[in-house]
């Protein structure tokens, strides 16, 4: 950033990724660091501003806010401590959110302690004002606590940088919430609190607090490792495009999960982000699970582990698999009744192809037979019900319920030989041959119901019969993500065929009931495409992130031509967990 011909300032956000480390992973911060220098040559007096305020601490704008200010030290920081701002709603809401965005907990901003900080906290006029006017704040604490649209509590720094020359001046600061309990878990026992992970390492939140501002070194240079290998990664699988893709979809994976209970047994929770709130949604799970698949298949156990702790525990009474784990983050308590959405084929499909995606990435044979006998009983249900899908919603459940639907009996099909390996591995050989014969059996009868053979070129349809139809075939990935070879190659060949003939100005559209397409989705037939169809996927996502008209964090559903949010009432996909499907490509087993 130019500041008049004289100065720059170069301002970095860094919220650090580090799948395998779990203690990093699960610290609630992020860095802002902003570096000035001179631009002319000359040497400038600068001084640094900078404030946040209550609205970070409910959806509620009514809400009482209450805040404090103060200096932490310990032993592994600066000399001088880490000055912070704290804030927070009064009134904890213990297990609740307002608009998605809780409503208990903690929050600090933070930075050095140094000689020539100043601060100040009150209305944001006030204080904004005393920074512009002087250039310094009064060091002096608003303790007129009050609504967070009262006058906007605001809580500012200012540090005078002094003369700045040529070599950059470094100032860093820290954002975050600590909540001591995540999340609320149905799980053998009932209903406990689950604590955040970040807890069994630190004693206080200002002792997380402080590792982590004091960190910052480190914890950068890690982030450059993890960004650089997945640019070097991405680069060679699908070129500067798919780096784009996949440098922008990330964090904001990552961003929905939450690390919590104990190093011993940790969970990693995931959260529905605006599309209604769900805890641990399975048909979510799945389009998100790449990322972890790519970056450490062990965190893709431990998302998998309450869904497995809860209907284990006989608190799920339905013989197929549940949709989510809790109406609404962070209660993951569960659905007793069983009155959850009912997406039964598309779930039984989701765990089944998931579970054995963990346990080939991680060589744990183990897990598959301590969950053998509720994959299995999921088995059978989509024996029953794959090869003839009923009237029902898929994961797409906003495009609305169809019979037959092409797609999702793939899904099914597919889980019912990911069974079959799983019987092997497990020493079910007998099981494991009845399965794999079941599935090849559907897999042949699904091409005569499925494809459209008088089409030109010939697709797989939307729904059986329905010739003048078609869709994203996204549900073939399972088949070459678990290296099943149940789908024919001519089925990849005919498909990759396909799409290039119905693509539009941003990719191919979900299915023929709408213009609206979904990047994640779009990733996935990428992934197992030719060369020449999967480069057009890319390139026609790369295209939009840079042209869309969509003006929040990025949407996973939007109109094919324009690209705007889908037309879809009440309804705009912000912020989700599934560009973790933008993985896909990368995630698939090394050959």
């Amino acid at each position: 950033m130019n500041v008049a011909n004289l100065v720059e300032m170069n301002i970095t956000f860094l919220s650090p990724l580090t799948p395998t480390d779990l203690m990093r992973q699960s610290l609630p911060f992020s860095y802002v660091e902003i570096l000035v220098s001179s631009t002319d040559g000359d040497s400038h007096d600068v001084q640094l501003y900078s404030d946040i305020t209550a609205e970070w601490t409910s959806g509620d704008r009514s809400a009482i806010a209450e805040w404090e200010y103060g200096v932490a030290t310990n032993d592994s920081s600066s000399t001088t401590g880490i000055a912070y701002h704290k804030f927070y709603r009064q009134t904890q809401l213990l297990w609740s959110e307002t608009l998605d965005q809780t409503d208990y907990g903690y929050w600090y901003w933070a930075t050095d302690n140094i000689a020539n900080l100043t601060f100040q906290s009150g209305a944001d006029t006030d204080v904004r004002s005393a920074f512009t006017t002087s250039g310094v704040l009064a060091n002096t604490n608003d303790t007129n606590f009050r609504a967070i649209n009262d006058s906007y509590p605001t809580f500012a720094f200012a540090v005078d940088l002094g003369s700045v020359e040529t070599t950059s001046v470094s100032t860093l600061f820290t954002l975050g919430l600590t909540q001591e309990s995540a999340i609320q878990f149905d799980g053998a026992s009932g209903n406990v609190s689950v604590p955040s992970l970040w807890t069994s390492y630190y004693t206080t939140e200002l002792d997380a607090l402080t590792f982590f501002h004091t960190d910052y070194t480190t914890a950068a240079g890690l982030a450059t490792a993890f960004d650089t290998k997945v640019s070097g990664d991405a680069s060679a699988a699908g070129g500067s495009d798919y780096v784009t893709i996949t440098s922008l979809a990330a964090r904001q994976a990552f961003g929905t999960t939450q690390l919590a209970n104990t190093p011993d047994t940790p969970y990693l929770f995931l959260k529905e982000i605006s599309s209604d709130g769900n805890v641990q949604t399975v048909d979510v799970i799945f389009p998100f699970h790449p990322i972890l698949v790519y970056t450490n298949p062990t965190l893709l156990k431990l998302l998998l582990d309450p869904l497995f702790i809860n209907q284990e525990s006989g608190q799920y009474p339905n013989k197929y698999s549940m949709h989510d784990l809790g109406t609404h983050y962070p209660n993951a308590t569960g659905h007793a009744l069983g009155n959850d959405e009912m997406q039964p084929l598309e779930e039984c499909g989701n765990m089944l192809i998931m579970t054995l995606a963990y346990a080939q990435r991680a060589s744990d044979t183990a897990y598959l037979s301590q969950h053998y006998a509720i994959l299995d009983q999921w088995t059978q249900y989509l024996i029953e019900e794959a090869l003839i899908p009923a009237n029902q919603i898929s994961t797409d459940d906003f495009a609305g319920a169809l019979a037959n639907q092409t797609n999702l009996a793939l899904k099914g099909i597919i889980g019912i030989e990911a069974m079959a390996v799983i019987a092997n591995l497990t020493g079910n050989s007998a099981t494991s041959a009845n399965y794999t014969s079941i599935a090849h059996d559907y897999i042949t009868e699904w091409q005569t119901l499925g494809i459209a053979e008088d089409a030109t070129p010939p697709h797989t349809t939307l729904a059986y019969g329905m010739n003048d139809t078609h869709g994203l075939l996204y549900n073939l990935y399972g088949d070459r993500e678990l290296g099943l070879d149940l789908v024919p190659q001519a089925v990849y060949d005919m498909q990759s065929n396909f799409y290039p003939t119905v693509g539009e100005q941003y990719g191919v559209p979900l299915d023929t009931r709408h213009d609206y397409t979904k990047n994640d989705w779009q990733m996935f037939v990428a992934a197992i495409a030719s060369a020449n169809t999967t480069q057009m996927f890319i390139s026609d996502i790369a295209t939009w992130i840079n042209e869309t008209p969509t003006n929040r964090a990025m949407t996973d559903l939007y109109n094919a031509t324009g690209g705007d949010y889908a037309s879809i009432p009440d309804l705009t996909f912000t912020a989700r967990p599934v560009v973790g499907g933008f993985f896909s490509l990368l995630a698939l087993p090394s050959t």
